[in-house]
């Protein structure tokens, strides 16, 4: 991912909190057999110390893409935040030099490192716990896997394997307008905010 320096976000700690706020993401796995793309919810551990943490996901056994990871193989999970189109009118010094254009503000962090295969029944039902209670945790009732009967659970468990990935490197791109003078960023952030979208208003959060 092309990240200018002004884009550029390295603040481990906020990258950790992006992947949990924004934890559905892409797992993509490049090798001879060609490159695939799995879109799956993933579970941030950040247990071990000295280390940017472990990603948590698993896939359905009947896709083959699990197979490519028994041995340690590399992979990319891409992590998309709020994005928002910006509009030339919302500058204001489109009346002073009309020398601007549109552009796109977005957030993305892109995760690489060493992924395992894990067909523990154990480490499973623990990690479709913690997704489970993560994203049900702001339900007025919340489900909980042990709602379900045992042989039920298991059943489904033994239908999916778990990969964990190593994290090596954290790579975070925040766009908002931070390459804008003052003036024309507080007219984007109004601009957004206006708007109708939800995207658009959670990316005017963004723009100092």
């Amino acid at each position: 991912m092309y990240v200018p320096n002004h884009f550029k976000e390295d603040d481990v700690g906020k990258l950790q909190q992006h992947i949990r706020d924004y934890g559905f993401g892409l797992l993509v796995v490049a090798d001879d057999d060609g490159i695939e793309a799995n879109h799956v919810p993933f579970h941030l551990s950040t247990e071990q110390e000295g280390t940017l943490g472990q990603l948590q996901c698993h896939l359905a056994r009947n896709n083959p893409v699990w197979r490519r990871l028994r041995d340690g193989a590399r992979v990319l999970a891409v992590f998309q935040g709020p994005d928002a189109y910006v509009s030339p009118s919302w500058y204001a010094t489109k009346a002073e030099t009309g020398r601007v254009v549109p552009t796109w503000n977005y957030l993305a962090v892109h995760v690489e490192g060493s992924a395992r295969v894990i067909e523990d029944p154990d480490w499973l039902k623990l990690h479709l716990q913690r997704l489970t209670d993560k994203h049900e945790s702001g339900i007025a009732s919340p489900w909980a896997v042990d709602d379900a009967p045992a042989d039920f659970v298991e059943g489904l468990a033994q239908a999916i394997v778990g990969v964990e990935i190593r994290i090596e490197t954290l790579t975070g791109k925040l766009k908002a307008s931070q390459n804008q003078p003052e003036r024309n960023r507080v007219g984007v952030k109004a601009g957004l905010e206006a708007g109708e979208g939800a995207k658009g208003r959670a990316m005017a959060k963004f723009i100092d």
